[in-house]
């Protein structure tokens, strides 16, 4: 029988029961109640009394060692929580050394022990064992103490004597109380000061039009406050309103945080099925009064933005990286999976409020509709790839869901054009902008950027949406580029094709075809299966998943892009390689590089497509770009570093180090009419494992450390 020592349980269940600050509003009470019987919560009291009962005491608030497990401690912290989130709190510190070696049962069973503790009724029926089936369920508790009477109950240093009373201590205000649905009107217009998509609103230009921070002050940026998240890497870019921040973390961790302080309002986490491991998700979305998320186990999640409680959950039946879009009411969920055959990759409409399906659209043509006859005769079972693995843009003006797709990830098929008519290998809809009717799914126009990718050099990233001058007249305009920093703008109501800008970072698109709007490409450098092929950039992209940024008031586009190139080497009879062609890529620097990977180019967009300027550095981008109104650019490093730019000449006026390598985009919020900029850091994701190589001398995180880092002028 394993022995549980008193010190390392009460750490387990301090864990569990430390008291959220006070002042903080109690959450509702659940509307689905646990509930458990009297034999139940008997078996739990045998089980702990075995086990518990020599740090919490018989009380199990009179323990010498741990907290107390009844009163207002226990329900300032679990009242209105989801009962798998309380049951995988248990599994994971329970019992110390060895935790979740317990039964389903045993566990369970201590719960309703602990709720009829709490004044909790029993009832007729047990609770669950099954922690899946606790996900609907919410802990409630009754007759709680005063804060003053639970601050005298046991724990470490015996708690106070009956007699003694604290003065008074300050509450907090809980930005919660006052927080305001997030209607479709404010999505469409959001305040100045609130970040309300991942890339702060619905046309994703990541602009704020926050000026106090500006190029006279910059350098005067302190830190406001920090906050280490749930470990693991973490991509994802937080959201604020009304002076709540909701930010995301590895292992599916989604808090809400006071903006000021940085202190946990709450704290959802999802309970993954066995076998299942976490993956980075890159954002979350609000709509009214929810938070919705993507999984990694493949669901879609609705939170209730004010407790954190799980709303609704919807089974996609595939994976996510790239988190929801939600506009008119729907919830727009794009799916990734490498090999997951043809019906993996799709992009699924969701009721906001019941999370039913409202329809779906899927990136490979199923037989029989437009666009099967462009994957080159190749059976349709044996079709892969279009992963929409970026969250998609909505433009309100045209009210059109706009969406980016990935390559497709078996080049070899489709390597040579087939002889049939009315056939050909362009792989529609991969590496393509999709435009929907958000409400019904119907797909009302595309354009297809780069056909037949023989290199993987995806288009899926931010859809930006804005309005230019271009050919002498005002166009309301959708921006996007793909890994070879080559960008097309597109007129937004129809799809139809306008203008491009080359970074200058690719050797493989030599210009487009004016008669077809098709890129005109250099075929020497495709595989052949002759030789070995050196092309540029690299397959992680000269840019990548890590967003631009656009400034509408200077008509500006900010780029981040890494400098690098890749050689495609022909592997031997019978193996496989990065792609089905026969290659594998391995990186390089660029030719005569100078050793500066590192790469934020300004190019001004419209009539006048022309570089503005460009900051080089050694250590390769890693994170979005951020632009304000106060002439400032914002962005990452592999380095850690976290720097400030001039956005007329890209001079670098504010610079620091953080913990971990900044990972996602960074944000500009403002509460009572103070701007603060924030960002998240966490080692692990695509964008800083794929160039460690060119930079030797960098030394990486052994074990990504999450956090998001706020600062603020004094």
């Amino acid at each position: 029988m394993r022995r549980i020592t008193a010190t390392g349980l009460a750490l387990s269940f301090a864990a569990l029961v430390l008291p959220v600050q006070s002042g903080l509003a109690q959450p509702s009470l659940p509307e689905n109640p646990v509930h458990f019987t009297q034999e139940q919560a008997e078996r739990g009291r045998q089980a702990y009394m075995q086990g518990c009962v020599v740090c919490h005491g018989d009380r199990l608030d009179n323990g010498e060692f741990g907290f107390p497990l009844i009163g207002s401690a226990f329900e300032n912290r679990w009242a209105g929580v989801s009962a798998a989130t309380f049951s995988n709190m248990l599994r994971e510190t329970m019992p110390p050394g060895g935790a979740g070696t317990l039964s389903n049962q045993t566990y369970t069973d201590l719960m309703a022990f602990i709720f009829q503790q709490n004044e909790v009724p029993a009832g007729n029926e047990e609770l669950p064992a099954n922690p899946e089936q606790l996900a609907s369920l919410y802990v409630t508790a009754g007759g709680v103490n005063s804060q003053q009477a639970a601050l005298r109950v046991g724990g470490p240093g015996g708690g106070f004597a009956s007699d003694v009373n604290l003065p008074p201590w300050p509450e907090p205000r809980n930005p919660l109380n006052s927080i305001e649905n997030i209607t479709q009107d404010i999505l469409n217009n959001p305040p100045d000061g609130s970040w309300l998509t991942w890339r702060r609103d619905y046309e994703a230009l990541a602009y704020s039009p926050l000026d106090e921070i500006n190029r006279r002050n910059v350098d005067e940026l302190k830190l406001a406050w920090s906050l280490t998240l749930p470990a693991g890497p973490n991509e994802s870019t937080p959201l604020v309103h009304d002076g709540v921040m909701f930010v995301q973390s590895f292992n599916d961790n989604i808090m809400a945080l006071n903006a000021l302080t940085g202190d946990e309002l709450w704290h959802y986490r999802r309970n993954l099925p066995e076998g299942v491991n976490g993956r980075v998700q890159r954002n979350i979305a609000v709509y009214e009064d929810k938070i919705y998320a993507s999984t990694s186990d493949g669901h879609v999640i609705a939170l209730d933005m004010r407790t954190g409680r799980l709303v609704w959950e919807a089974d996609l039946g595939s994976d996510t990286s790239g988190g929801p879009l939600v506009a008119q009411g729907v919830v727009m969920q794009g799916t990734m999976r490498s090999g997951g055959g043809p019906d993996a990759t799709f992009i699924q409409g969701l009721d906001a409020e019941t999370g039913e399906q409202m329809w779906r659209f899927y990136v490979i043509p199923q037989p029989g509709e437009p666009g099967s006859n462009t994957w080159n005769n190749v059976p349709y079972e044996e079709l892969n790839g279009g992963s929409v693995w970026t969250a998609g843009s909505y433009d309100p003006v045209n009210n059109l869901a706009l969406f980016g797709t990935a390559q497709t990830y078996d080049t070899g098929p489709l390597m040579n054009a087939v002889d049939i008519p009315g056939v050909n290998n362009d792989a529609l809809y991969t590496n393509t902008t999709l435009a929907f009717d958000p409400q019904s799914g119907e797909l009302v126009w595309y354009f297809q950027h780069f056909n037949n990718d023989q290199h993987d050099f995806d288009w899926a990233f931010e859809r930006m949406v804005t309005e230019i001058e271009i050919g002498g007249e005002q166009r309301r305009v959708v921006i996007t580029g793909g890994k070879l920093g080559y960008y097309d703008i597109l007129d937004a109501a129809t799809g139809e094709y306008l203008s491009s800008y080359d970074m200058g970072l690719q050797n493989l698109i030599l210009g487009v075809d004016p008669e077809t709007d098709r890129k005109i490409v250099n075929y020497a450098l495709y595989p052949d299966g002759l030789e070995d092929k050196q092309v540029c950039p690299h397959a992680g992209g000269g840019r990548s998943w890590i967003p631009g940024a656009y400034n509408p008031e200077t008509g500006r586009m900010f780029a981040p892009a890494v400098e690098t190139c890749m050689t495609m080497i022909l592997v031997g009879e019978g193996e496989r390689g990065s792609l089905s062609s026969g290659y594998r890529w391995t990186i390089r620097p660029r030719e005569n590089s100078d050793g500066r990977y590192g790469h934020i180019q300004a190019f001004n967009v419209g009539d006048n497509m022309t570089e503005h300027w460009t900051a080089r550095q050694r250590p390769p981008q890693s994170s979005g770009v951020l632009a304000t109104a106060g002439g400032i650019v914002f962005a990452g490093a592999l380095d850690r570093s976290f720097s400030a730019y001039d956005d007329r000449t890209g001079e670098r006026l504010w610079n620091t180090r953080l913990n971990d390598v900044p990972n996602s985009g960074p944000i500009s919020f403002s509460i009572e009419g103070k701007q603060y900029i924030g960002v998240v850091v966490g080692y692990g994701g695509a964008q800083s494992v794929s160039f460690p190589r060119l930079v030797p001398e960098i030394t990486l995180p052994a074990v990504p450390s999450s956090t998001v880092w706020v600062f603020e002028l004094p």
